[in-house]
């Protein structure tokens, strides 16, 4: 069996660790799943043979001997039906599992990107000035609820990492344009802890790899 995953060939610096296909490489490697990439040039995301795999023409596409997913989140818990790395066996912790990766793409990523992406493109528009307060405030809000509910556990669930702790801090990450995980000692030690797993390294490095700046060109 081969597993293939779509990325960018090229994507601007600011965005260099930010695209999604990262979540499904690390998941892969934490699940000790080879698999190779396949990576788009500028515009091959829009082309009918890709927008038939992926209709709004994003990454990550997940492939596998004729099986094709679409979906950071729908991936990496495919990914977990295979793996007890990212799925535990027991129903229950298992279900919590789930549960949070529904809260991290539900409950928090949707904020985050709202707060990024006035941070990073919209910072100098009238507009975003003042959509800014309200939506950081509402982002703290957020995180705060989060930060109560891991309290002083190391993972969500408690000593375990699994697959809710990969999307989560996943989608901390949006927000390192900002200093708002910073500000509950728990979140930031949380995203460290699972950024410093070898796996997540090994999915770094291989997805800064494949960038190609003379892609842009």
């Amino acid at each position: 069996m081969t597993i293939t995953v779509s990325a960018f060939r090229w994507v601007p610096d600011f965005a260099k660790g930010q695209v999604r296909d990262l979540r499904v490489r690390w998941a892969l490697e934490e699940a000790g799943l080879p698999y190779r990439t396949r990576l788009l040039g500028m515009g091959d995301q829009n082309e009918a043979a890709y927008r038939a795999l992926q209709p709004f023409g994003q990454v990550p596409v997940f492939e596998e001997d004729g099986f094709v997913l679409f979906e950071s989140g729908a991936i990496v818990l495919h990914i977990g039906e295979r793996s007890e790395a990212l799925l535990p066996r027991d129903p229950a912790a298992r279900a919590r599992a789930v549960q949070w990766v529904i809260a991290a793409l539900n409950s928090v990523e949707p904020f985050a990107i709202q707060v990024a992406l006035i941070e990073v493109f919209y910072a100098d528009e009238e507009w975003a000035k003042l959509r800014r307060p309200g939506a950081v405030d509402f982002m703290r809000g957020r995180l705060a609820g989060l930060s109560a509910a891991l309290g002083d556990k190391p993972f969500l669930d408690g000593d375990r990492f699994t697959a809710g702790d990969l999307m989560m801090s996943a989608v901390l990450r949006v927000l390192d344009y900002t200093d708002l995980v910073a500000e509950h000692a728990n979140l930031a030690a949380f995203k460290a802890r699972c950024e410093a797993r070898p796996a997540f390294g090994r999915a770094l490095e291989a997805q800064l790899a494949d960038f190609d700046d003379r892609a842009a060109a």
